[in-house]
């Protein structure tokens, strides 16, 4: 298959050939949802069947002047040489996605694929391959935020552009920083943990959301080493907070992408004797859509963990598609009620109704209820009614540089 390097020289020279004043061109980046899970389930030869069928839907799709490219495990990347307007690209996009309604057969098990399409649009949105391709990317990334299937770029919408090098050079060299948000116990009123959560402030000082490069790192091959400076980030932090003598559990954030690295939970519970950070401290929180992509590698590795006394949440509870029979297999410890929900209860009863009943499911199966997003006393109030166990939101404390944090708690205990 092509790598992106090989393809964008290619790119270009479609880009150049084309008769100048001959109308717009269009650089579209394609994503097939799923792909990869599919090929840690099913074998990479299944998986190569399924981008052999794809391809040809694609082909089947566009025009015999437009140009089809493999660019990966999971994307293809389409070169439309000549079309009339921004409409006329999004058309493409609209039959490209319609393509995929009826699944891809290969052999006895057919495969719904559900693609994402990015647009950009030359000259617009550039002149080179490269600007293109990137742009056309952010438009995909745009599209899969706000849950539609194609997306234009827009420079006023689309989220700030991440180049990977950058990226990947500032987690080897350990440029990104840890922030720490405290989570608040109801019953006692106490701290008694915090969420580790990952910031970015590039070279020229821009400050990227974690929402944009999380994701960029999520569909590239940074996910891994990003999750990793995370984990050894945030232990290193705790460390510090367990041998000055007021320690606090600390949660950090999992991608599914590294249950699929060999060995990871025993790597995990060696960083952890490394720093001297109990597993019973630690929680990792996992979001709810995880469990759909390889639900049995997601319960090995994690049961493992909740064997030496790692405690599980799933993040992000409600806006997904976990069923009660997820719940029963999937080894949590508690459930991380979706900000969205608890923004909304005091003003509409129904999702009130829904927080009180995923509270209640919680404590029907032995876990944690923790309610995010609390942003007023009045949300705190009617979560204690509901007896919630923990908290945690702007209302409750923000998030803080996890070096102050600690510096802070330290200088607090010695005063005691």
């Amino acid at each position: 298959m092509s790598e992106r390097a090989d393809i964008l020289p290619a790119v270009q020279m479609i880009l150049d050939r084309v008769v100048p004043d001959s109308g717009w061109r269009a650089v579209l980046v394609v994503r097939l949802q799923g792909m990869r899970e599919a090929q840690l389930r099913f074998g990479y030869e299944f998986g190569n069947q399924i981008m052999l069928a794809a391809r040809e839907r694609l082909v089947e799709a566009v025009r015999h002047f437009d140009t089809v490219f493999v660019a990966g495990d999971d994307t293809f990347v389409v070169v439309l040489p000549s079309v009339r307007n921004r409409t006329h690209a999004l058309l493409a996009a609209t039959r490209i996605v319609g393509a995929f309604d009826a699944p891809l057969l290969r052999g006895d098990r057919p495969w719904h694929g559900r693609p994402i399409v990015g647009v950009a649009v030359h000259p617009e949105h550039g002149t080179s391959a490269e600007l293109l391709y990137r742009r056309a990317e952010l438009a995909h990334d745009e599209a899969l935020r706000v849950g539609e299937a194609f997306a234009l770029y827009q420079p006023d919408a689309t989220p700030v552009e991440i180049l990977y090098g950058e990226l990947r050079e500032d987690i080897e060299a350990n440029r990104l920083h840890v922030a720490f948000q405290p989570l608040r116990d109801l019953r006692s009123g106490e701290m008694v943990r915090v969420e580790s959560l990952s910031r970015w402030t590039t070279t020229a000082q821009v400050h990227v959301a974690p929402a944009d490069f999380v994701q960029f790192a999520e569909r590239s091959d940074l996910i891994v080493p990003l999750t990793r400076w995370s984990l050894n980030a945030s232990l290193r932090h705790a460390a510090a907070l367990h041998r000055g003598g007021c320690p606090l559990d600390v949660a950090i954030n999992l991608s599914p992408r590294v249950f699929a690295e060999s060995g990871f939970a025993e790597q995990m519970l060696g960083a952890m004797e490394i720093w001297g950070v109990p597993p019973t401290a630690v929680i990792v929180e996992i979001t709810e859509t995880a469990l759909l992509t390889d639900l049995d590698m997601s319960v090995r590795v994690l049961r493992c963990l909740r064997d030496r006394g790692v405690r599980v949440a799933i993040d992000d509870f409600g806006t997904g598609y976990a069923s009660f029979a997820y719940l029963r297999h999937f080894p949590a410890t508690e459930l991380k009620i979706d900000r969205t929900f608890v923004d909304a209860m005091n003003t509409d009863s129904r999702t009130e109704l829904l927080v009180q009943a995923m509270i209640d499911v919680a404590h029907r199966l032995g876990m944690e209820a923790v309610a995010e997003g609390v942003e007023n006393e009045a949300t705190l109030l009617s979560l204690v009614e509901m007896d919630c166990d923990l908290v945690q939101g702007y209302h409750i404390a923000e998030p803080m540089k996890a070096e102050e944090f600690v510096a802070e708690r330290l200088a607090a205990a010695s005063l005691i």
